[in-house]
């Protein structure tokens, strides 16, 4: 990972997985498991390899290194307990992964896979997060059975509180593995809990004696980063990006029935800003984008 960051400017990473799929309909998710156990089923494994080899394809034939992410957001102990799901579940994941990018003709070394957490709770109210303490604790299960699995990096999604965000970041820098923490923010730039997104950056920095890879921001619309008012120390270490297709608040885009974007053009050049002017090398998309949002990057 710190080779591909050193010698590219740019990095694709996957666009939405859950949402393609709860769109297409030809499978079901799990109701606390959301995709992971789409693994065991072989129409889902093809639903899950589907929507990923299409990403793979724009990044290959762009010649793009590409990041993508186990299916295991959800999949945390108490909620694979609470479903009576394998306990293998997470690393199962992984090898499924594995053989997805086992199966490419080339680039293999340019695609590496992701040990993917998320929050314990609902990721658009910050009150529900964890102390870091209790953080730690609950994260270390899953995020312990995905870097035992062989995965090339850990990263925590869509977090939205600095203390939840502390104890996985925590619990990730005792595997030993590069891991990245990325979190929700709102329409000002400050995680939902409030903090300056600089802030949390300099507080996990301050805790972890192997820091972070590197942090990220998904589940928000480009321009949310507010990334001209934003102190230019930050853009060191944040590095990637991972945007929703529409500028409405998260909790309206929770609870919308129609799918919500703004035009390509308008959220690909919002994108390709923070990509040349603010150097971040991962870029990506998150609710309501696809293919072709990865593709208007890539070919530009």
């Amino acid at each position: 990972m710190n080779h591909l960051l050193d010698t590219h400017h740019l990095i694709l990473m996957e666009a939405a997985i859950v949402e393609q799929l709860r769109r297409a309909g030809s499978v079901e998710l799990h109701p606390t498991l959301i995709n992971a156990p789409l693994i065991y089923d072989e129409v889902g494994r093809s639903a899950l390899a589907d929507i990923y080899q299409a990403y793979i394809d724009i990044a290959l034939q762009a010649d793009i290194p590409f990041l993508m992410c186990t299916p295991t957001w959800r999949a945390n102990r108490a909620r694979v307990s609470g479903a009576k799901a394998s306990s293998c579940i997470n690393a199962d994941a992984v090898s499924f992964m594995q053989q997805l990018r086992d199966s490419q003709q080339t680039a293999q070394a340019d695609i590496k896979i992701a040990g993917l957490i998320g929050c314990k709770n609902d990721c658009y109210r910050p009150e529900q997060g964890l102390s870091a303490i209790a953080a730690e604790q609950f994260h270390a299960w899953q995020i312990n059975q995905l870097a035992g699995a062989g995965v090339d990096f850990l990263m925590a999604q869509t977090l939205p509180a600095i203390e939840e965000a502390t104890g996985i970041a925590k619990a990730m820098q005792a595997t030993g593995l590069p891991y990245i923490i990325s979190f929700v923010v709102s329409r000002d730039g400050h995680l939902l809990d409030g903090t300056a997104l600089a802030a949390a950056v300099e507080m996990i920095d301050a805790i972890t004696e192997r820091k972070p890879l590197g942090y990220m921001v998904n589940c928000a619309y480009p321009t949310f980063l507010c990334a001209e008012t934003q102190p230019s120390h930050l853009f060191t270490r944040l590095i990637g990006y991972l945007a929703n297709a529409s500028a409405l608040d998260q909790c309206e885009l929770d609870g919308a029935a129609q799918l919500q974007a703004e035009d390509i053009s308008d959220w690909g050049a919002a994108m390709l800003t923070l990509n040349r002017q603010f150097s971040l090398k991962i870029l990506g998309g998150c609710c309501g984008t696809g293919a072709e949002y990865l593709r208007y990057i890539a070919e530009r």
